[in-house]
């Protein structure tokens, strides 16, 4: 009789453990996308300067070539300059 309490006990300790995990990590999740939805929206200068940073930074790296950033950095200046 005392090893099926004993059982019982480690059972419902381990999934009241498991629970709190959970929770924890849904409420972590929800406060990580507050954060994302009511954060500050940056002005279209501060954009473009942070996508001119990105695809310098992608052309160091080879990934892309000059002349595909600049005609990349034109098509979004557009779509985010033409924004405001």
């Amino acid at each position: 009789m005392h090893r099926e309490a004993v059982r019982y006990v480690t059972r419902t300790t381990s999934a009241a453990a498991g629970a709190v995990a959970t929770a924890a990590t849904s409420v972590a999740a929800a406060a990580i996308a507050a954060s994302i939805i009511f954060s500050p929206v940056p002005d279209a200068s501060a954009r473009m300067d942070g996508v001119s940073e990105d695809l310098l930074r992608a052309v160091q790296l080879n990934q892309i070539t000059e002349e595909q950033a600049v005609k990349f950095e034109a098509r979004l200046a557009g779509r985010i300059l033409g924004e405001v």
